[in-house]
């Protein structure tokens, strides 16, 4: 998604999948804690119904209607953290795994020799 887009100018909006049809209204925008990029959407699904989180990337902003690339079936089974909350990195997790979106791995720690191993004596 367009990164230049200010996250209050999508709440109202309407979403659609990725057959056009209409899943809901913007209620929130998650912004992520390192960049402070928007990274998720939730999108109130139903008079009734509960708010769905929806990734903004891979998800397009046209002619000021959020198109969300997946099924509306997916959206709607998205699991449920209710909104007004922090979204934990685990949270996080739970949803790009129900996107089946790759999530990049953390990098690899440093290989660092702490020190001698035990009954070892440096030779000179």
């Amino acid at each position: 998604m367009q990164t230049d887009i200010d996250p209050r100018h999508l709440i109202g909006r309407k979403a659609y999948d990725r057959n056009g049809t209409r899943i809901g209204t913007i209620d929130e925008v998650y912004l992520d804690d390192a960049t402070g990029a928007p990274e998720w959407a939730a999108i109130r699904t139903g008079l009734f119904s509960r708010d769905a989180f929806v990734p903004l990337e891979p998800s397009e902003l046209i002619d000021g209607t959020l198109h969300v690339p997946f099924e509306r079936s997916l959206i709607k089974d998205a699991p449920d953290f209710g909104v007004g909350r922090h979204l934990s990195p685990e949270q996080e997790l739970q949803l790009y795994h129900h996107y089946g979106l790759d999530v990049g791995a953390p990098p690899p720690l440093p290989d660092h020799d702490f020190g001698k191993l035990a009954g070892q004596e440096e030779h000179t």
